[in-house]
Order: structure tokens, then sequence, then C-alpha cells
């Protein structure tokens, strides 16, 4: 099969691969129709090849249709449209009994100390082949899918699998009060579909970004937004002025760790990124520093007694925090990746014809498999108006 596939920083490929087979009885095999490229996977073509192997075929955002079951699987057959969540979950251990997929037990990556398995994300996440690719084997499949109905695009669920629940969960973590505000950092996939829930919502929501084309997005919706290019040292005071000099109720940072600004960090990511993989791990594993920007923003703006939700990817280990601010100023904290299938009820309802989301067009570029590095190289570089691409095997 092809599979789009990791080699080197800024560095992806499409190779031809072995298909997939069943190896474990609760195994299935999915033919991928739609598969996404997701804000995180940059980390991967960017700053995280520490934790990369030559050849690991990337994505985590994919549906299909199932082509192979294995025996223990009854609750799926050869022929079900899905969609895959990009973590790997039993839906039978403690954790996902607490609805936390995220963490689940029977696929914790516990020789790296982290949490359920994610498709084609590194070795800190299992090395578990992604879905940027023809064929997916998708592990305890008997949980790890959400079937949908045939008819409607592939654009109406395929965002199942990441941005809808991701986005949603980063509202629900904002806590907004009835009537409320929100500051959205970042008008990527996540910080776009998250100020587009919390206005359906009916929450006050402030979006901002420094892209034209992702400030035009949101305004096309409605949404108030603030420049971040004009206004990147006073944006706290900008959003104090829109908000009777209190800031937001919450804010939502769905930029994470490569923010802009944040020089010395940047300069220590990309010095790790250079050097050789031995040296490189352990010093991202105990003495990563995060470009903080987005964060120290958000701490910034939220009003005294407000919460922030964390969407964006954090991975590091000494990322120096304002402490007596987020002290005094009484400041929630919420954060984690996204529990998928917690979600799923709340959304679907929602992907109707009247699509009030915007999800049938909510993708800039769709591209077949063979394009990926292109696409790749204009979603990385913010190029040609790319927010959400979306590839065709």
């Amino acid at each position: 099969m092809k599979a789009v596939t990791w080699h080197g920083k800024r560095d992806v490929r499409v190779d031809t691969v072995p298909d997939p087979k069943v190896e474990e009885s609760t195994d299935a095999i999915i033919e991928v129709t739609s598969t996404n490229i997701c804000g995180s996977d940059l980390h991967l073509y960017e700053v995280l090849g520490a934790f990369m192997t030559a050849g690991d075929i990337l994505g985590h955002e994919p549906m299909g249709i199932v082509r192979e079951v294995g025996p223990e699987i009854t609750n799926l057959a050869v022929g079900d449209r899905v969609v895959i969540p990009f973590q790997i979950s039993c839906g039978s251990c403690y954790m996902c009994d607490q609805q936390l997929f995220t963490q689940c037990e029977t696929t914790q990556v516990r020789d790296q100390g982290m949490g359920a398995a994610l498709f084609g994300y590194s070795e800190l996440y299992g090395a578990v082949p992604g879905g940027q690719a023809e064929l997916l084997r998708v592990p305890q499949a008997q949980f790890t899918h959400i079937k949908v109905p045939e008819g409607p695009p592939d654009s109406r669920f395929v965002y199942l699998s990441d941005v809808l629940p991701t986005a949603w969960q980063a509202v629900a973590y904002a806590e907004i009060p009835d009537g409320g505000s929100v500051t959205v950092l970042g008008l990527g996939p996540i910080g776009d579909m998250a100020a587009r829930i919390a206005s359906y919502l009916g929450y006050d929501v402030i979006a901002v970004d420094r892209v034209p084309e992702r400030l035009a997005r949101a305004e096309a919706r409605g949404l108030q937004t603030v420049d971040l290019a004009q206004h990147h040292d006073k944006l706290a005071d900008v959003i104090r002025d829109m908000t009777a000099g209190r800031g937001t109720d919450s804010v939502i940072d769905a930029v994470g760790m490569e923010a802009h600004g944040s020089p010395v960090a940047r300069l220590a990511q990309q010095v790790t990124g250079l050097l050789p993989d031995a040296i490189a791990k352990p010093m991202m594993q105990r003495a990563g520093v995060d470009r903080l920007d987005a964060l120290y923003s958000a701490i910034d703006i939220v009003r005294r007694g407000g919460t922030i939700s964390l969407s964006g990817v954090y991975g590091g280990m000494t990322d120096p925090l304002p402490m007596l601010t987020l002290f005094d100023k009484q400041i929630q904290l919420r954060m984690g990746q996204a529990n998928v299938k917690k979600w799923v009820g709340d959304i679907v309802p929602l992907l109707t014809d009247d699509d009030p989301l915007g999800v049938d067009t909510f993708a800039t570029h769709t591209l077949p498999l063979d394009q990926a590095p292109y696409g790749y190289d204009i979603f990385q570089k913010k190029q040609d108006g790319a927010v959400k691409i979306i590839l065709k095997p």
C-alpha cells in the first residue's frame, strides 16, 4: 500500500509499504477513504524527531470502510463505515470507565511513562502505524471506532477522529459561565473549531491569530477577532478594553509548544533538533522547554477567578510558570488530550445537513495522498491559506 512516512525534520514521503494484517483477535483492518493532516503532526515534522524512526507511518485522523475483523470483534462487520479516534482504548478498563480514554490502562505506553497509545505518533505513544495510508490496522477495534451512516460526504464525519472532540473538550474544560466570554488563542484547526463551538453554544468569543486568512475565516462566521501581528505586546490590554477591564471569563490556548515569540525556547528546540537522538531524547524528556508565549498570554488575558483550557500540545519538562500570578489571580487550569468518545454523543446531532459548525466546508485543501509532502509544507509554513488538509488515498 501507499503510506505517508517520516524520514527526518521536514522530510515526509509517500512510500510503498507492506499492507497491515490482523495481528490480534481484537484488530480490524479498514480501507482509508479520507485522512487529515493534524496540527500536532507538525510537531513530528519539526521538533519531536528524536522519538521517530525513518519509515514511521504518520497520521491519526482517518475514516474508511471495514475490510477485515479479528475473531473477537462482534460489533463491526465488513463494509461498515467508521471514523477512527486518534487514541487507542479498550473501553472496559478503570480509566475507560471514567471516560478518560486517553489514559486507557490496556494501551498505556508504560515504558515511556505515557498515556494511551496513539496512531502515528512516535515511540512516546507506542510507535503504532498511522492512518495517512491506504489501509490501517486498528487495535482494540471493539471500542476504537465510531460508526457513521452512509450517504453524507466524508467531510461530514472525518473530524470526529480528533478536531471536533478536541475542540469540544477545549470549550467544556474552559468552564465558561452562562452568557460568558472566552478568548481563543490560535485559529488553526482546533482553535477555529473551538471558536465555532463556543459561539454556537451562545458564548461571546474573541478569536486571536496573526494569519490574515485565518482571521478572515473567523470574521466570516461573525466572530470578533484581534490581529496578534498588530497588538502582540498589548494583546491582554486590548482584550481587557473589550471586556470592561477584566479580561474574558475563560481562555482557550489552541497554540501550544510552537508559539511565536519565546526566542530562547525556540532556539533550544532548534538546537535539540540537531542533536543525535541518543542525546536529544533524554534532553527533551528531562529538560525540554516549550515556547510559552501563548500560555503566558492566556494567563495575562483571563480574568481573576477564570479558567484556562489548554488544547495546544505542550511537551516541556522544565517550563517556567508564573506561579505567583496563577495563584494570585486564582486561575484554574484544565488540559489534556481529548477523550474522543466521551464527546461524540454531544457532537453527532450537530452533523446534519444544516451543518451549524461548517464541517462540510472546514477543509481548505483536499489533496491526493501522493501530495502529502506538499500539504505538510504549506500547512507548516501557513501558506496558501492552509488551515485544514484532507488527504484522499
